[in-house]
């Protein structure tokens, strides 16, 4: 069997995200599998070059994984001409200068989303890699979940009818960081270093209406900033200028509504932390990270609204678990695989720099429509 290495430079692989979904849980997991099948007999072999500007960091992470190449210089990496791939995971603010470079280098990129903290910015990427020649993509891990992979299935064998509403809620409690250590690092809560939940969210939630109910016409926010004192990763206080929660309408393409609400700042009290429920007119389902439920109209229940009684029925008994049929793997490692392929083989591939540009799109008339207080619409993009 044929062996052929791609090296990927994969820049901010010291955060969580990038350690632990991309490095660990896609790149390496390839490597574990014994290569990615190409189907000719060969495999493709992701060999990783840690970049980042914490070197003991990098050290200590490189070590850990028998990995040998790692480097603080950016610019040397990129003007390496063995190194096939850029891949980018730090910090928002810093993306695109690092993507330009990578662009004008000559290298295939993939980028966490969102690609920029502006449409401009991210619609300037998508120009220059198509300009360039080089093949481009942006992480859209949550098409790859396994409970909306179950809820595309039951999308495209008709399950629902007509459908009418989509209806998500996303969040979970960050701790402040005094008395209990936050879960997301302190940058998130900052609007001046790329922070808020409505550009990390707003783009997740573009390309889920998208690829599933149809394109976003409308959008609808209301957003707040509901704890305004944090503790930073060093224990000192902060003035919280980013928004926490966001609060959006969305019309969609055929006319169907979706509602998301997404919150740092709300207690769980859900079967996971996002959960997704669609209601058409033959059935509705709620999806999460993992599972899917369904209710036919034909097993649809008679509730009678009767206040003066406690409920005799257990509601969510009345639903059925959607089996998974399958075998689900990691949903960022589906992902690289998809690009990994494009790269090698050419293989169609359409969550690119442009399909990134639509969630920077979405995020940005979203802050605009809270800050103006009125709905807007949302153009379609082309380059």
């Amino acid at each position: 069997m044929t062996r052929r290495t791609v090296r990927i430079a994969m820049n901010g692989v010291t955060g969580r995200m990038g350690c632990r979904q991309h490095l660990v849980r896609s790149v390496l997991a390839i490597r574990e599998q014994g290569g990615l099948p190409l189907g000719d007999g060969a495999v493709l072999w992701p060999e990783p070059v840690l970049v980042g500007r914490r070197e003991h960091a990098l050290r200590e992470l490189a070590e850990r994984h028998g990995l040998t190449e790692w480097s603080t210089d950016l610019d040397a990496v990129l003007a390496d001409d063995s190194v096939d791939v850029y891949f980018d995971a730090q910090v928002t603010s810093a993306r695109v200068d690092a993507l330009k470079k990578a662009i004008a280098a000559g290298k295939h990129v993939y980028t966490e989303k969102p690609t920029a903290t502006d449409l401009a910015g991210a619609l300037e990427l998508a120009r220059l890699a198509d300009a360039a020649g080089v093949r481009h993509g942006c992480v859209q891990d949550k098409l790859f979940l396994p409970g909306l992979r179950k809820l595309k299935r039951l999308i495209d064998g008709g399950f629902f009818g007509e459908i009418l509403s989509v209806r998500g809620e996303f969040g979970y409690w960050v701790f402040e960081g005094d008395w209990q250590d936050a879960q997301r690092p302190s940058w998130n809560y900052r609007a001046q270093d790329g922070g808020g939940i409505v550009l990390d969210m707003f783009p997740h939630w573009e390309y889920v209406l998208h690829e599933l109910f149809g394109r976003v016409t409308t959008v609808t926010a209301h957003i707040a900033t509901h704890i305004p004192r944090r503790w930073d990763e060093r224990g000192k206080p902060y003035e919280a200028t980013a928004d926490d929660a966001a609060y959006g309408v969305f019309r969609l393409e055929g006319g169907a509504i979706a509602q998301i609400n997404s919150s740092w700042a709300v207690r769980v009290h859900r079967d996971e932390l996002v959960e997704f429920q669609v209601d058409g007119t033959h059935g509705s389902a709620v999806a999460g990270l993992r599972g899917c439920r369904v209710q036919h109209r034909s097993a649809t229940p008679k509730p009678v609204w009767n206040p003066d009684l406690p409920a005799g029925e257990s509601f969510r008994a009345q639903w059925q678990e959607v089996p998974d049929n399958a075998e689900f793997d990691n949903g960022f490692k589906a992902q690289w695989e998809l690009f990994l392929r494009h790269v090698a083989l050419g293989e169609p591939y359409c969550w690119d720099l442009l399909a990134g540009a639509r969630g920077v799109q979405l995020a940005e008339l979203g802050l605009r429509s809270a800050a103006e207080g009125r709905t807007l619409e949302v153009p379609e993009l082309a380059l």
